[in-house]
């Protein structure tokens, strides 16, 4: 097994777990000739053990195996919240078991025999769907970290600004004079890089939004 590398600078990678050596081989095979690099593991605690969650891609997951199922291993990632996208696979499917699936975090379910296409479509609308979580992630961690750069009054400031209050209004709300709101509203716009009053309401919603998902 190639050991896991930093996904920062790595392209996309699906990781395959199964106890079944043949299928491992056949997935490996099918994801590597649609251009995506591959791991593959045979058991749960062995993905679990080595997985670097900084590693853009998803996972193959079979449902039943020996030791840790593939649904002992969602909910493990769930608990260390490690949201990676989960396609599962099963050979003994029903609609229960699919909904577990679901319900721990899944973001597909296939059966055993699949077309090729089709689990090759499901991994490349997972990878995307990464993609897109760990784009907003970098934004809420981007907009985080200029928040914590403001004062306790700037935020209170910040607040009120993008509740519409007028300068006037927030030195009568805070009991400070118009020409102290004025500094601290420049600095909240210089400390968010806000170049607009509605740029900076998009940042706080973006980042509210974001808070509010996890």
């Amino acid at each position: 097994m190639v050991s896991l590398l930093d996904g920062m600078e790595q392209p996309p990678t699906v990781f395959v777990v199964d106890d079944d050596p043949a299928m491992r081989r056949s997935l490996q095979w099918l994801v590597m000739s649609a251009g995506y690099a591959v791991e593959t593991f045979d058991s749960a605690v062995a993905f679990k053990n080595a997985y670097d969650s900084r590693v853009h891609g998803c996972l193959v997951l079979d449902f039943r195996m020996p030791g840790m199922s593939g649904l002992e291993l969602q909910e493990q990632l769930s608990s260390r919240h490690i949201h990676i996208p989960v396609i599962v696979i099963s050979g003994a499917a029903d609609v229960s078991t699919a909904v577990r699936a679901m319900k721990c975090g899944a973001v597909d379910f296939i059966e055993k025999p699949f077309e090729d296409r089709a689990l090759l479509e499901r991994i490349a609308q997972a990878i995307s769907l990464d993609g897109r979580r760990r784009a907003d992630q970098a934004r809420y961690a981007e907009i985080e970290e200029r928040i914590q750069r403001l004062t306790p009054r700037e935020r209170e400031v910040m607040k009120l600004v993008i509740a519409g209050k007028a300068n006037k209004q927030i030195a009568a709300k805070l009991g400070r004079s118009e020409k102290t709101i004025e500094i601290h509203r420049s600095r909240v716009m210089k400390k968010m890089e806000a170049g607009s009053l509605a740029e900076l309401v998009r940042l706080v919603d973006d980042h509210g939004r974001h808070a509010g998902a996890q």
